[in-house]
């Protein structure tokens, strides 16, 4: 273990002075190395007992045995697992959690990739609200769980009752996929369903909202209360401090103190001015926030629609905006609501089906069938609401619109910096969604106004931590930062805090972009920290300089070896961008280099790299 180890300890907790040899610390630094929040207060806890308790301390995994703990616990308790990657499923299991608490009965909550497969069998009562990524993917820390679930290793679940709430997004084919496979496999293995799962598009509370009520209805009848003995154990998870001044449902008013472009405007062939795309660097100040979050955390905003989207809207179905309109207990001018509550900018499969019905239409109609699920993905893809109320008449009154319409909701940026080198400001790196079509300019919703906001003017903000994109506790440890386009956002955060840090360990980064003169984002940035040394390798892959394009997963097998050999010298890996093609194509080309280098075979290669993702060690921010 490098001796930076024990000095990083030694100094992170200063309000006192380790009663530990150096020895020690070094074997708490590996022990620690990669353990998420939960992981550390668990383990916080554990010699919390053994203190309390003065008993000579025990192999962690004997006191861990099954048989160790009484038979009739987990028969007294809930169980809810959670998977998520944008932290949607995670802030809803968290919010199950403590309401069962506060109804007195005993839960524990777990993330889904620490959940204790072999005591499946034994649960009485789970809860299971899960994600669907993209076209049908579970999310990174449920991948593990589903596997087994759905793997001839999997139990029979006589005795066990469940539910399921699954997340996804209707603009995909694969709707809440991951929830559906998960509910119908559970009962095929022989569990009770509790009730019925539900299935929650982008607008969660309107269906996750009546889930977690009649939740809590099961638990309290299936469930005793917490039994008075069990308040004296030292609990797994912290005491919740108290709740933050600002988050998601109270977001802070973040001024804004910079916005430039970092995109290069090109010239054609002609000599005019292009601009092909429009990346910003945006600078927020947290000052007087009370805001903190750590390399990996994400930004989120609440966006307003575009006025002239708004405006079209009206016009295009002729409804006046300052009409009163009442929904849902509230009751505001119909432009506020297209402005401040409603999704204008994003397409669904519901809003579809009632325009179809408004303007009976029997085209949009045929797109809903099942066998036009591609048909209809790639209308939800390219389309706006605006353009499909102009492309197909139909009328609307004012109050069936607002029904109809999905809430809006926040959209999460990755943070592009470190606080220690920032102080209260986050960072943002931002594409500019604006393009087009044969009926007018169309914007995205955050990006727009994001892009159009001027210094000095404020934003709804808030932090959504991510606890699974974390650097390593070990600064010794190397990393390897993939992340194409804007997904490069993260890494200057990573970077900014290593150096913050003295970090010894190396940092590699491999960036692509369509082209090197244009696309280079944060080019100067990188290229100094390459020469100061605070990066350590960078590989670039701008995939139209040259007649075979080139991306970052075409760099990984090119260099496939020195990739193994920084893995097996305990390299953290993290993957950040689209999920839709390039995560798949970075996993595919990591595989590749593993079974290559590594002389393994295709089925190793996988468990190989579920390993590296168990251990914190293969973490992937993907939207």
């Amino acid at each position: 273990m490098p001796a930076a180890a024990p000095s990083a300890l030694a100094s992170a907790p200063a309000l006192l002075a380790a009663p530990l040899p150096a020895d020690r610390l070094d074997s708490l630094a590996r022990l620690t190395d990669g353990l998420d929040r939960d992981s550390l207060w668990w383990l916080s806890g554990y010699a919390a007992g053994l203190a309390r308790s003065g008993l000579t301390p025990t192999p962690i995994a004997a006191a861990l045995a099954p048989e160790a703990a009484p038979e009739a616990r987990s028969g007294e308790r809930l169980t809810v697992v959670y998977g998520s990657q944008t932290g949607n499923a995670k802030r809803l299991a968290e919010q199950l959690a403590a309401q069962a608490e506060a109804a007195g009965l005993g839960v524990r909550l777990l993330r889904a990739d620490a959940y204790p497969t072999r005591e499946l069998k034994n649960e009485r009562l789970l809860y299971l609200v899960v994600s669907t990524q993209g076209d049908g993917d579970p999310s990174d820390d449920a991948r593990g769980l589903i596997e087994f679930i759905a793997g001839k290793r999997a139990p029979q679940l006589k005795g066990v009752h469940y539910a399921v709430l699954g997340l996804g997004d209707s603009s995909y084919p694969q709707f809440c996929a991951i929830g559906a496979r998960l509910d119908a496999r559970l009962a095929e293995l022989g569990a009770t369903r509790a009730f019925a799962r539900g299935d929650a598009d982008l607008d969660i509370e309107t269906v996750s909202g009546p889930w977690l009520q009649q939740a809590l209805v099961q638990a309290r009848e299936a469930l005793k209360p917490a039994a008075a003995h069990l308040a004296t154990v030292t609990p797994l998870r912290p005491i919740a401090p108290a709740a933050p001044a600002h988050h998601r449902d109270a977001p802070f008013a973040a001024e804004l103190i910079g916005n430039r472009r970092l995109i290069a405007r090109a010239s054609s062939a002609r000599g005019a001015v292009v601009a092909d795309k429009d990346i910003r660097h945006i600078e927020l100040s947290l000052e007087d926030s009370g805001l903190h979050y750590q390399p990996g955390d994400a930004l989120g905003l609440w966006p307003r629609n575009p006025p002239a989207l708004v405006q079209a809207v009206l016009e295009t179905l002729q409804l006046d905006g300052d009409a009163a309109v009442a929904h849902a207990g509230q009751s505001l001018p119909l432009r506020q609501w297209l402005s401040e509550k409603r999704e204008l900018t994003k397409l669904a499969r519901p809003f579809v089906a009632s325009h179809a019905a408004h303007a009976r239409s029997d085209d949009l109609n045929r797109l809903l069938a099942p066998d036009q699920s591609a048909a209809l993905a790639q209308l939800l893809a390219g389309t706006q609401v605006i353009d499909l109320l102009q492309r197909f008449d139909g009328a609307w009154s004012a109050e069936e619109l607002v029904a109809a319409l999905r809430p809006l909701t926040p959209r999460l940026y990755s943070i592009a910096s470190s606080q220690k080198a920032v102080g209260e400001e986050a960072h943002l790196t931002v594409a500019h969604v604006e393009y087009i079509n044969e009926l007018g300019t169309r914007w995205g919703a955050a990006s727009h106004q994001l892009a159009s906001t001027e210094e000095g003017e404020r934003l709804p903000v808030f932090i959504e931590h991510n606890e699974r994109f974390r650097l390593p506790a070990d600064g010794s440890r190397d990393i390897v930062m993939i992340g194409p386009g804007t997904g490069v956002a993260p890494f200057r955060g990573f970077v900014q805090d290593r150096v913050a840090d003295g970090a010894s360990g190396r940092n590699w980064l491999l960036f692509g972009n369509p082209h090197f003169r244009t696309d280079f984002l944060y080019q100067t940035e990188w290229q100094a920290a390459l020469k100061s040394g605070q990066l350590h390798r960078l590989d670039l892959a701008f995939s139209r300089d040259q007649a075979h394009k080139v991306y970052v997963q075409h760099r990984l097998r090119e260099h496939g070896r020195e990739l193994y050999d920084w893995l097996q010298n305990g390299a953290h890996l993290y993957v950040c961008g689209d999920a839709t093609r390039m995560a798949k194509d970075v996993h595919a080309a990591l595989l590749a280099a593993i079974a290559e280098h590594g002389g393994r075979g295709a089925e190793a290669a996988e468990e190989y790299l579920n390993d590296l993702q168990q251990q914190g060690r293969y973490a992937r921010d993907v939207y």
